[in-house]
Formats: C-alpha cells, sequence, structure tokens
C-alpha cells in the first residue's frame, strides 16, 4: 500500500500496471549486530508493510533491486526487518536510506469507490466550475490531511479531503475538486 488497509488508497480511483512499483516505506539505520534495519513504513497500520514477502529496493542511484524479507517484526512503536543480503550491522548500514517498493500487481483491489494514490498520478485535476488546474503530479501527507500537489499554469497545493475532493472519473482521468480558481 496488500489491500484496502495498505498504504495509499483514497476515496477515488485507479489501474494498475503491471510492471509498476510503488515506494512503501525505507529502510533506516541497523538494528542490533544480525544486519536487521528500523523501517520507516508508510503502509496504513504500518505493519502491513510486512504482508509483502517480496520487495524491491531502490537506492538514491535509481536503481531497483529485487529483495526477499528474510525477517520482520514489530519493535516497540516502529518495524525492524532484515532482507536477504543483509547478514551485518555493515551492510544494513549501506542499506540506510533504500526506499522499500512493492510491485503494484501485488495490491489487491480497492474496494468499490476508493483507489490507490498512485493511480491517480497524472490524473488532470478540474475545479466545479470547469477550470482547469493542472496535472496531480504528487500527494504530499500533512500533519492535517494529506495534500494534492498539481503543476499546471502555476504548482497549487489542494487539501485531499472529502470536503474538497468531489469526484474522479478513470476513465477520463480527471479529478473534479470544489477549490476556488483565485485561490
Amino acid at each position: 500500500m496488500g489491500g484496502p488497509v495498505d498504504p495509499r488508497t483514497i476515496d477515488a480511483a485507479g489501474e494498475s500496471g503491471a510492471d509498476v512499483y510503488v515506494e512503501m516505506g525505507r529502510l533506516g539505520r541497523p538494528y542490533g549486530v544480525g544486519g536487521w534495519s528500523h523501517v520507516e513504513s508508510w503502509t496504513e497500520p504500518p505493519a502491513a508493510l510486512l504482508n509483502y514477502r517480496q520487495w524491491f529496493l531502490k537506492g538514491i542511484d535509481g536503481i531497483r533491486r529485487p529483495a526477499k524479507l528474510q525477517g520482520a517484526r514489530e519493535h516497540g512503536s516502529g518495524l525492524v526487518a532484515r532482507v536477504d543480503d543483509s547478514e551485518s550491522p555493515e551492510r544494513a548500514a549501506e542499506l540506510t536510506g533504500t526506499f522499500i517498493e512493492v510491485a503494484r500487481r501485488e495490491f489487491a483491489a480497492p474496494p468499490p469507490g476508493e483507489y490507490y494514490r498512485d493511480d491517480l498520478l497524472g490524473f488532470s485535476v478540474s475545479n466545479l466550475e470547469g477550470a482547469s488546474f493542472g496535472v496531480l503530479r504528487r500527494i504530499i501527507d500533512m500533519p492535517a490531511n494529506p495534500v494534492m500537489v498539481v503543476e499546471g499554469e502555476r504548482e497549487r497545493w489542494l487539501p485531499l479531503t472529502s470536503q474538497h475532493l468531489r469526484r474522479i472519473d478513470p476513465v477520463a482521468r480527471t479529478i473534479w475538486v470544489d477549490w476556488p480558481e483565485d485561490f
């Protein structure tokens, strides 16, 4: 995010791709002496990330490689895990900051009327009066609520709430929001 409790579902819509990967978290600092790492999970609940045994790790160089989850557990208020090529704290340290991705095809279909956030990227965004704001480029989780970053004639940050998100048309790849054009 697997299934609807996974990472990035919202009340909206989307299609899945066979070779699409979704960032689900990041490996943190080493934990212990056995090659384990702290894990920052972006799923809800955080432990849902552990349901995926096949992870793909992507470094800052952009190179993605498969990595099987050899062990994982909840630890305090977070998670710790060990992937197949991490046998020492030194190797775990080399993996610090590596993004954890999961193949999109591994996700269960969301319930009717809900969609994974990543499936909405690239959709056009318009308000209820028909003014085009641009294209949804990313979604950022902020303390109060998620925000859609829409790039058009200018960049707009629109709240991703039920008050503002009105309709998603997956066929037309359009998101309709209740938001004034001049704001």
